[in-house]
């Protein structure tokens, strides 16, 4: 009976110990497989994360190109819109050249008719008494002396007169000229009751003469200067007799108006 009982208790232990065992091993496989679920959440966790510094970075990155494409497409738009303007400026200051240039041809032209027009109204004059040149676009008509006035007087003659009226002849038909008379001496001091000096004997006779042509034939004293130069302006030689009568003249200068030609200079095309 005994041994009996003995061999229960024995039973019973065994039996105990092997439960014991199964729920040990139950629990530490139940523990593993909870912290290495614990370690792929977090590993999950921090790839998501990472993930999502990644969709953030790119979200930067393509609001940073769209900027960027932005700008550039305005920068286009203001280099367009340079590029036209430039070729508008261009086109414009094209056109004013153009119109200088066919300006200025016209004034050649125009100059050139009125010294070959000059010169044949004075044909019968010699050239030791007057010459009609052009020079820097305008004409010259250069009267001697000998053939206006006499010896150290500002009284023209009436040969001279029969010059001046066929020159104004010729002015009257002309209406946009200006029109400067220079008085030049040679460089013998005058000096005299009606002259001081060279300068005034000068400037008288360029008066003399502008009174002859508006007084007697009518030219308009709106296109008319006169002045003297003295002796200051020799054309030839001052040592010689013929030279110092070569410098004793009066020049009727016609340069045509250039006011067209300023508008076009201080156009507001010409200040770009």
């Amino acid at each position: 009976m005994k041994k009996i009982m003995t061999n229960v208790a024995c039973i019973c232990l065994a039996t105990i110990f092997l439960t014991s065992c199964v729920a040990k091993r139950k629990y530490v496989f139940a523990r593993d497989k909870a912290e290495q679920e614990r370690k792929d959440n977090i590993a999950l966790n921090s790839r998501i994360s990472m993930q999502s510094d990644s969709i953030s970075m790119l979200n930067n990155s393509i609001s940073g190109l769209q900027r960027q494409l932005t700008a550039l497409g305005n920068e286009n738009m203001n280099t367009n819109s340079e590029l036209n303007m430039t070729k508008e400026q261009v086109a414009a200051q094209r056109k004013r050249v153009e119109q200088l240039q066919s300006f200025i041809a016209a004034q050649q032209a125009a100059v050139t008719t009125l010294k070959n027009k000059i010169a044949e109204a004075l044909v019968g004059f010699n050239s030791n008494e007057l010459t009609v040149t052009m020079k820097d676009g305008r004409v010259y008509i250069s009267m001697q002396e000998s053939l206006l006035f006499p010896s150290g007087s500002a009284v023209v003659n009436p040969k001279g007169k029969e010059a001046l009226a066929k020159v104004a002849s010729v002015l009257n038909t002309s209406a946009d000229i200006n029109i400067d008379i220079e008085g030049h001496t040679d460089n013998k001091p005058i000096h005299t009751t009606a002259y001081p000096d060279n300068w005034a004997l000068s400037t008288a006779r360029a008066t003399s003469i502008a009174h002859v042509l508006i007084d007697e034939y009518a030219v308009s004293p709106l296109k008319l200067i006169a002045s003297g130069r003295s002796s200051y302006e020799p054309i030839a030689t001052n040592e010689t007799p013929e030279g110092r009568a070569q410098n004793r003249r009066t020049e009727i200068i016609l340069e045509p108006k250039l006011d067209e030609l300023m508008q076009l200079l201080n156009s507001p095309t010409a200040s770009k």
